[in-house]
């Protein structure tokens, strides 16, 4: 079993977006090989519609240019990325995006894909959280299975 086959059985039934895509980077890339249920709702669009497509559908006039070369900066360079970026719905409305994406190596270390968890935030009021979190939420608490394994990797966790 593939790590892509391993994520596509584990992320079916989780409530955080997850989306497995190929591992080129430039434009027209990266192309979305697979994306769980809990992501089509988040973008409002059938999964028919997604697969197949880059990740850059999402984006609209208020996704900052500076994180998205960070995120471009750090997938070239076999990196993990975990930001926040504002991304679209189908529907247009703009929602605030935590991502955080890592490559999926093969056994001889070559990127094969990249595996991105994606959940909607909120803006926090007052001053920004002393941990990791900072001046974002989530706007929908997980409570699937893949919640404990998501922990152990420290998916939306500064490292």
């Amino acid at each position: 079993m593939t790590a892509f086959e391993l994520i596509r059985a584990l992320a079916h039934d989780a409530d955080i977006g997850v989306l497995v895509t190929d591992a080129m980077v430039d434009v027209p890339g990266p192309t979305i090989l697979y994306a769980n249920p809990a992501f089509g709702r988040l973008v409002g669009r059938d999964l028919g519609d997604v697969i197949g497509r880059s990740p850059r559908f999402m984006q609209g006039r208020e996704t900052r240019r500076a994180t998205l070369d960070a995120f471009h900066r750090a997938l070239s360079s076999g990196e993990r990325f975990h930001g926040y970026l504002t991304n679209y719905r189908a529907d247009g409305a703009k929602y605030r995006a935590e991502i955080d994406c890592r490559p999926l190596r093969a056994a001889d270390g070559r990127i094969e894909n990249f595996v991105s968890f994606e959940r909607e935030v909120l803006r926090r009021i007052g001053r920004p959280s002393v941990g990791g979190s900072g001046r974002y939420e989530p706007a929908h608490e997980s409570k699937t299975l893949l919640t404990g394994p998501a922990r152990a990797l420290a998916v939306f966790e500064r490292v």
